[in-house]
């Protein structure tokens, strides 16, 4: 009895683990979120995203805390009414003020890199 609970709670770790991008429930759709956006240096070209995939810094791809792995978000820059589509693969900024972290190729669609950081707003485009 004790092997077989102890290999279930084994079983449900190992899945709980996995870098599968998780399905973005509905209800978020059209969810939006005001902030700053940053970008990646490129030391961590090719590490180990939380969703376990490589950051390529010429995808479009982003960190953001919350939305699940494989949202597609519409980040538009404030200033300027430039946006990208780009897709969760990692967890953060961890900077107050930051709502989410861009791939430097995501970043240059909407600001000039020399910026560093801009005021956008996201909005959860797909399910």
């Amino acid at each position: 009895m004790f092997r077989t609970a102890s290999l279930i709670v084994i079983a449900l770790f190992v899945c709980a683990c996995t870098s599968i991008p998780a399905r973005t429930p509905e209800h978020l759709v059209g969810y939006t979120q005001h902030g700053q956006a940053s970008y990646y240096a490129m030391k961590y070209q090719f590490q180990t995203t939380a969703s376990g995939e490589a950051l390529n810094n010429l995808s479009n791809t982003a960190a953001h805390r919350t939305l699940p792995f494989g949202t597609i978000v519409k980040v538009t820059n404030r200033d300027t009414g430039q946006s990208v589509l780009v897709k969760i693969n990692d967890r953060g900024p961890f900077i107050k003020e930051r709502i989410i972290d861009l791939t430097r190729s995501a970043f240059s669609a909407i600001a000039d890199t020399d910026q560093g950081v801009v005021p956008v707003s996201i909005e959860v485009v797909t399910p």
